[in-house]
This record gives structure tokens, sequence and C-alpha cells, in this order.
């Protein structure tokens, strides 16, 4: 299973990107759809991720900021992030997970500057 993500790039303290993952259809379907995030010497960590139903779920540092959405005609999940921080920078990877099952795409580069 293949998840396509872009989106990546060099952004100043304060500005926006939005990253998009398309996934199979059955995939995209069923599974709830994420994005993760690993910074250099950082644990990966969950930094959104919607349900097939469409229920969201963000960590703290990224609630009010950070919007993910899912588009079922083209089987793909945004993450649209605003007023970025410093911090935010790291590799982000979209996720497609449902029980035990997880795919990962290639991580795509967030880099911000202050």
């Amino acid at each position: 299973v293949q998840l396509q993500a872009s989106g990546g790039g060099l952004v100043q303290a304060g500005g926006s990107l939005r990253l998009s993952c398309e996934a199979p259809g059955i995939i995209f379907s069923i599974y709830t759809m994420g994005w993760y995030r690993q910074a250099p010497g950082k644990q990966r960590e969950l930094v959104a991720d919607i349900s097939s139903s469409g229920s969201t779920n963000y960590v703290d540092s990224v609630k009010g900021r950070f919007t993910i959405s899912r588009d079922k005609a083209k089987n793909s999940v945004y993450l649209q992030m605003n007023s970025l921080k410093p911090e935010d920078t790291a590799v982000y990877y979209c996720n497609a997970g449902r029980g035990i099952h997880n795919y990962w795409g290639k991580g795509t580069q967030v880099t911000v500057s202050s």
C-alpha cells in the first residue's frame, strides 16, 4: 500500500503550509488517516488524525493552528498548518491505521525558520 505525501517545505515562523496525502480508495474509505511527525532526536508523535466518519483528534501543541481534513472524492487527507512555529520543524509522515494494520507514506520535511 502506497501513501503519497507532499507539501512540505521551508517557511518563516507565522507562515502556513498544507500537506497532502493520497491513499488507495479501499484504504482511505475505512482507515483512520493521520499525520505524524518526528523531529531530530525525538520520538515520532501523532499530530492529528481523522476517522472514516470524520472525527478528528489533535495533539495539544497544534490545536487552534492545524486543521486535518479528508476529501473522499480525491482519496486524500490534508493537514493545513497555520501560525507555524520553529518547534513544528520535523519530518511529517502520513499514516493510515486500522487496528493492528498501519501503513506509512514517505516523510516530507517541514522546516520553520525563526
